[in-house]
């Protein structure tokens, strides 16, 4: 636990960021708006500048003077906020990954682009299905995700299961993500002989509806509390699906009850994570 020193400083720092953000919103960005636009035309290019450029801007400088404690248990946001619990892993190639995961029936998420953008918000608007679409990008190891998949559950807009896959990889660490890559190698070591192979850490979710997130007003997913039966699922259509040699279900760090960015949301953990190695 931080000590009081500690978290008086952070109250400050975020304090002062916070109040830096409404004197810009109030004496620059609005105005700026206000003078061109209708009020309710103005309020809305106000809402998004303010969510989308200046309060993320703001929570990255404050990421400079204080770094998250919860990893690598959990993926992160990009302004540093806890995410999904880890919650499964891989062991194979990239290639055999990818394989295993489309014969289970999950489709790999197109990377989030402006034209994929904007191809999900037409497919939605148009309820039409759109297996491939982008999925939000989230950290660990000091990077996004390398590898997306989703499974869309029929008949529900906004309802889908998805999982985010990293490398565990020192090639591709830095040196503080080192020692993160290195907490969940030993797993592989333990689950598998096959020291030539990849493993792939992985964060499995499931999206039911959309929230506001609290720091900032963005829209985004909600996500079912339960992660554990997400890393079930998986588990069980690779096995359906004849591409899982093995799987153990093993425990990684202490059942946690986190405070999702999602207004009034809260995520699960067991603290166990399911190591599957894919034939």
């Amino acid at each position: 636990m931080a000590s009081s020193p500690a978290r008086i400083l952070k109250h400050f720092i975020v304090l002062l960021l916070g109040g830096a953000v409404v004197y810009l919103v109030v004496t620059q960005v609005f105005p700026f708006f206000d003078d061109r636009t209708p009020l309710a035309l103005a309020l809305f290019a106000t809402y998004l500048v303010t969510a989308y450029l200046v309060i993320p801007l703001a929570f990255r400088l404050f990421r400079l003077f204080y770094q998250p404690i919860h990893l690598p248990l959990y993926c992160t946001t990009p302004d540093g906020f806890a995410s999904d619990p880890v919650n499964i892993a891989l062991i194979g190639g990239r290639r055999q990954v990818i394989l295993a995961m489309e014969a289970a029936e999950w489709h790999r998420a197109d990377r989030k682009t402006l034209l994929s953008v904007v191809h999900q918000v037409v497919y939605a608007v148009l309820k039409r299905s759109y297996p491939n679409a982008p999925v939000s990008s989230l950290y660990l190891f000091g990077r996004t995700q390398d590898l997306a998949f989703q499974k869309e559950i029929p008949g529900s807009r906004g309802h889908r299961h998805h999982v985010r896959f990293w490398a565990a990889d020192d090639a591709l660490a830095n040196e503080f993500s080192k020692r993160q890559v290195q907490f969940w190698k030993r797993f592989r070591r333990r689950n598998s002989r096959r020291a030539d192979t990849g493993f792939w850490v992985g964060a499995a979710s499931k999206d039911i509806g959309f929230s506001l997130i609290r720091h900032n007003a963005q829209i985004t997913h909600l996500v079912h509390p339960n992660t554990r039966r997400e890393r079930l699922l998986i588990a069980r259509d690779l096995r359906r699906a004849g591409k899982l040699a093995g799987s153990r279900t093993m425990p990684a760090y202490r059942p946690v009850s986190l405070r999702n960015r999602a207004w009034r949301a809260r995520l699960l953990s067991d603290g166990h994570v399911t190591i599957c190695e894919l034939k």
